[in-house]
């Protein structure tokens, strides 16, 4: 007596559909997607856990708008730093100079407009242009020279911090043009009719929130053309409610208090064209390519080494966009600005879901990560935290997140 084996086997799912869609529910379909996206997803969800703890410790106090304000203004460099260091990472390098070349160029920009009274419009392209020289350098040192980037960057770390030094004599130096406090410390002029909310912002708002739509959209429908998995339809449409709500929220509580600050214009933009890069362009493809495997990025043809000199290029441009945000910030220069700036971007990189093996991370992972350790730090001073206790977290949250890393490995059988 034969049995008809085919008769029983279940049909496969079309693309984008997943086989416990029907009988698992809504929740089923949240707990299978993020186990799936557990390195995507998870940190996310730790920002939010915290942020929801601190909101309750201190009595409502951390999103209060005014508190969201400074949030945005006391973490923007590290952000910024962030970026780069997070693209230097996935290449499967590291930079230890970026906390002394942005005082170098904070320095540099001081001696420019203070000393010599140069336009700061100039100013900041000259800065900008200082930066690249000094990425170009160590680029060049690392990926022609054959120097291992660990030591280059410690190299420019000292190197940065003594011209620091010699540049300042030693003293603080400012104050700044008007023009150039306003990157670090402004906001969107207020324009409209009175509406008990700040219309640019609002704005700015409801754009953000049709991009952020329209490339969600636009990702699922070329995934699907090439019949590569999806999240099934019930949580790609919960994905986008909590991505709307977040904006939203977000948009109404800085329109209340004095709106945008620009600092988060230029750090809009930065993510949104980094990402594109890291995303869709051949650029950013080559750099996960070196960072996963570079014997097999070489034998592909990737130019590894002019990749790896413009990774370092970048960083250095941010590391000097950075160098400017902070010193418009505090309208100084100071010799010891920038301490410890390299150790928090490299922190928020890992805890963004970058790889100590390079080849894995994201922009938005970054930023994740920066917003992590920028919550830690604000929440634990309204709290009265001593600086001591608050090493002691962040070092067992970037502990926890580098833990988390190696686990989930293990776990892939990668």
């Amino acid at each position: 007596m034969s049995t008809d084996v085919t008769a029983k086997s279940p049909a496969p799912a079309p693309p984008g559909k997943s086989g416990s869609e029907g009988g698992g529910g809504l929740l089923q379909l949240m707990l299978d997607g993020l186990r799936r996206n557990m390195r995507q997803y998870g940190m996310l969800i730790a920002l939010g856990l915290i942020v929801i703890l601190f909101e309750v410790w201190t009595g409502g106090d951390l999103l209060l708008p005014r508190n969201v304000s400074n949030l945005v203004l006391q973490n923007s460099y590290i952000l910024i730093l962030a970026i780069g260091m997070m693209l230097v990472i996935i290449a499967g390098h590291i930079d230890l100079s970026v906390g002394s070349l942005t005082a170098f160029v904070g320095a540099f920009a001081a001696v420019l407009m203070v000393n010599h009274h140069v336009p700061w419009p100039v100013a900041v392209v000259l800065c900008l242009l200082m930066g690249a020289v000094a990425g170009s350098v160590q680029g060049l040192l690392i990926a022609y020279a054959g120097i291992p980037s660990f030591i280059v960057t410690l190299a420019g770390m000292l190197l940065f911090r003594g011209l620091t030094e010699i540049l300042l004599q030693g003293q603080t130096l400012g104050p700044f043009p008007n023009g150039l406090q306003k990157i670090g410390n402004g906001f969107l002029p207020a324009v409209g009719p009175n509406t008990n909310y700040h219309n640019i912002t609002l704005l700015l708002g409801l754009v953000m929130i049709a991009a952020v739509v329209w490339q969600e959209v636009r990702d699922r429908r070329r995934q699907q053309e090439f019949s590569l998995d999806v999240p099934p339809a019930k949580l790609f449409l919960l994905k986008l409610a909590a991505i709307i709500a977040a904006i939203l929220w977000l948009t109404l509580l800085l329109a209340s208090y004095d709106g945008a600050p620009i600092v988060l214009i230029i750090l809009g933009v930065l993510v949104a064209g980094y990402g594109y890069v890291m995303r869709n362009a051949v650029f950013g493809r080559h750099i996960y390519a070196i960072g996963g495997n570079l014997p097999a990025a070489k034998l592909s043809g990737v130019k590894d080494k002019r990749v790896t000199f413009q990774v370092f290029l970048n960083m250095g441009v941010l590391a000097a966009l950075a160098g400017l945000v902070v010193t418009s910030r505090l309208n100084a220069a100071s010799p010891k600005a920038g301490d410890g700036f390299e150790l928090e971007a490299i922190a928020s990189s890992f805890i963004g879901g970058a790889s100590m093996s390079g080849g894995v991370g994201t922009v938005l992972g970054a930023i994740i990560g920066g917003l992590v350790l920028g919550v830690l730090n604000n929440g634990m001073n309204l709290l009265s935290v001593g600086t001591d206790w608050q090493q002691v977290i962040k070092g067992l949250a970037l502990l926890a997140a580098v833990g988390f890393d190696v686990w989930n490995k293990r776990k892939s059988g990668s």
